[in-house]
Formats: C-alpha cells, structure tokens, sequence
C-alpha cells in the first residue's frame, strides 16, 4: 500500500468517522443540556405563577423536575460531552498528521520510505489510544456491577 492509497482508504476514513461522532455527541450534549435548562428555568416559574392550590401544578412541576433527572442521568450514561471531545481531539490529531506528513514536515522529512511506516505508526497509535479508551469506558459499569 502507498501512502496516497493509505490516506485514502484509512486517514480520510478515519477524520470522517471521528468528525461525524464528534459533531453528533456535541449536538445531542446541547440539546439536553438546552432541555434541563428550559425545564429548571420553568419550575420557579410555575410555581410562582400557577395556582399553587392546583393539583395541576404540582403535577407540572413533578414532571419537570422527573425531566432534568432524565435528562441528567441520560446525560451521564451516555457521556456526550466527553465523547464530543474525545473524538474532536482524535479527529484534529490525526488531520494534523496528516497535513504534516503531506508538507514534509517534521517529523516527516525527507523522500525515505520510513516516512509512511512512521505515518502509518503515528496514526494507528492515535486510533488506538481512542479505542483503548472506549473498551476501559465500556468495561467500567460492569465492573462496577460485580462489585456493588
């Protein structure tokens, strides 16, 4: 395999996968985030405004406060927030192997060979780090389960 074969079947691939994920995590983490705001901002609001008498009030107010806890929990189960970053960071991480080996520039100086192995080491190693990182993130709850 060649180097322009390499990027384009392995690190474009891979800046397009982190990208996307980094971009959906970021979305999903301001879209909940926006929806506890909105509901913790509406609860002093109800019960200011609202009859406190009512039972509908008190049923307005419980299930806001059910919906930040939702929203909240949901928010901690699916980590969007440091996913968001994670994937951010490996996808500028590995554009910028990418730029610096396609301007020969340090460390890839030079026409030698050992330029792409050491792009292909670079780059594998970066993907590795993410995927090292998500089995620790997937085996945590259930170790936590065994010993709970």
């Amino acid at each position: 395999m060649n180097a322009d074969e390499y990027i384009a079947e392995r690190l474009d691939d891979q800046i397009a996968w982190y990208d996307r994920k980094s971009l959906w995590s970021q979305r999903w983490y301001k879209r909940l985030r926006v929806a506890e705001f909105v509901a913790a901002a509406l609860i002093p609001f109800f019960a200011a405004y609202l009859a406190p008498e009512l039972p509908t009030t008190k049923v307005v107010i419980g299930l806001l406060g059910v919906t930040i806890a939702v929203i909240t929990a949901t928010l901690g189960l699916y980590q969007f927030q440091e996913h968001w970053i994670e994937y951010r960071t490996t996808c500028e991480s590995l554009k910028k192997e990418k730029y610096l080996f396609l301007t020969s520039s340090e460390p890839y100086t030079g026409d030698s060979p050992d330029r792409l192995r050491l792009l292909v080491g670079r780059v594998e190693t970066l993907i590795s780090k993410e995927n090292t990182n998500w089995t620790k993130y997937m085996k945590k709850p259930k170790e936590e389960g065994k010993n709970g």
